[in-house]
């Protein structure tokens, strides 16, 4: 795997071929996959007709609102242990480029994905109560089951085991080459 911005490079450059440049996007999802990589690479590719720039652009743009979000937790953390405080806050366990998980990739926030994951990231540092609305989307009232609304699952992809559909494949498999096709 390479890395991001790597990857993000390959992407834009119109030199290379389409064909060449689907698969960096792809290790950019991989790398940065806020819903899952399913439902991200869903988000990205299909809906209306965008170009790989385009895509890039969106993905990196919610990747740079997480980073900032993780640059400020590290300096907050150093601080924290200089002071002896070597264990981190119970509530800072949420941390990870998987922000807002949907168990089923074709139900996800429809907003720009910068949008999505600067709410997440608000919601928990704010400290809310997972109990009063969704993270995500911030219409509904959160439970322990997918936001009905937007699809983030509050209790991430550990807590249950996938309870798609029976065609769940070859739908994936439709939307997986849709994009190629749109791609190249």
């Amino acid at each position: 795997m390479t890395s991001f911005p790597a990857a993000a490079r390959r992407v834009r450059d119109t030199g290379l071929a389409r064909r060449d440049r689907v698969p960096a996007l792809r290790e950019c999802v991989l790398c940065f996959a806020p819903y899952g990589f399913r439902a991200t690479w869903h988000h990205l590719v299909v809906g209306e007709d965008r170009s790989l720039v385009r895509m890039m652009d969106e993905l990196e743009q919610a990747r740079l609102v997480w980073l900032a979000s993780e640059e400020a937790f590290v300096a907050r953390r150093r601080r924290e242990k200089a002071a002896g405080h070597r264990t981190p806050r119970r509530a800072e366990q949420w941390r990870s480029a998987l922000l807002a998980y949907c168990p089923d990739f074709e139900k996800h926030p429809t907003e720009r994905l910068a949008i999505a994951v600067r709410r997440v990231i608000a919601a928990h540092e704010s400290g809310a109560v997972r109990s009063a609305l969704c993270f995500a989307c911030g219409r509904t009232p959160a439970t322990d089951i997918p936001c009905p609304d937007c699809g983030v699952d509050p209790l991430g992809p550990a807590a249950r085991r996938s309870t798609g559909r029976p065609d769940t494949a070859h739908r994936w498999r439709e939307v997986w080459l849709h994009g190629k096709e749109k791609a190249y």
